[in-house]
């Protein structure tokens, strides 16, 4: 009798023990799929483009000062290359003359926001303002829509790329950091720009950087000998028909 009873016990204390372990493994299972899920809902704006064509953007953001960028544009204009400039809404305000000339150079403006604030902190409502105001004073100054955004400091979340798109724009970062900003010298940019630029690369300036008048130079003629064409964010981003991969980097979808 005893033997009969410590086998039932024994076996019913397993059948607990198998019940519990696929219960854990269920939900083990539904949190492991939870986690792919919200990666797969997870937004990221545009770092760099697939492209079999040896071809790049030259970006500069704006945000303070302006006294370099007229020699930016010349330069520009001297090699036959186009670019674009991301301007912060209070830049626009203190040098609308200098906005009104880089439209007319031809270069690419995009929306930096008004305040250049980390736009990850901000509620919808605020985030749409912050991009309204630039969109409307460069559309005033020079008649131009703006087609893509750039989140200061590289700061964004999926509530900040939800209201780009309402607005009818991209969000774009960037492969190549020259860290101009930083005052790193001109063959210190040319070093890191050279390094890291691949077809469909997106080079992050500053137009105030300390060294940007002679670095530049250098890194256009440098592109330039390994074939490469230096063109503005929209002869480079998929402006429709397009997919974004976990990286960022945008595919042309036929």
């Amino acid at each position: 009798m005893f033997y009969s009873v410590k086998r039932k016990t024994i076996v019913a204390v397993i059948a607990v023990l198998v019940l519990a372990a696929v219960c854990m493994t269920g939900m083990a299972n539904e949190q492991v799929s939870a986690v792919f899920n919200n990666r797969s809902l997870r937004k990221v704006p545009v770092y760099g483009v697939d492209t079999q064509e040896k071809v790049v953007a030259l970006t500069f953001d704006a945000a303070w000062g302006a006294d370099k960028t007229q020699g930016i544009l010349d330069i520009l204009d001297k090699h036959g290359v186009d670019g674009t400039f991301f301007l912060v809404g209070f830049w626009i305000d203190k040098y609308p003359e200098m906005v009104k000339k880089i439209a007319e150079s031809g270069c690419d403006i995009g929306n930096h926001s008004n305040n250049h604030l980390n736009m990850s902190t901000l509620s919808k409502d605020k985030i749409a303002e912050e991009l309204d105001y630039v969109t409307n004073q460069v559309k005033d100054l020079t008649g131009a829509q703006t087609k893509f955004f750039r989140p200061p400091f590289g700061d964004y979340n999926n509530a900040l790329l939800e209201v780009v798109e309402e607005k009818g724009m991209i969000g774009v970062q960037w492969t190549v950091d020259s860290l101009d900003w930083k005052g790193l010298s001109a063959t210190e940019i040319l070093s890191r720009v050279n390094k890291g630029v691949k077809n469909g690369s997106i080079i992050l300036f500053h137009n105030n950087s300390d060294n940007i008048l002679e670095a530049l130079p250098l890194v256009i003629a440098n592109l330039k000998n390994q074939g490469y064409k230096m063109v503005k964010l929209s002869e480079l981003i998929y402006q429709d028909a397009y997919s974004i991969d976990s990286n960022g980097i945008q595919h042309k979808v036929s």
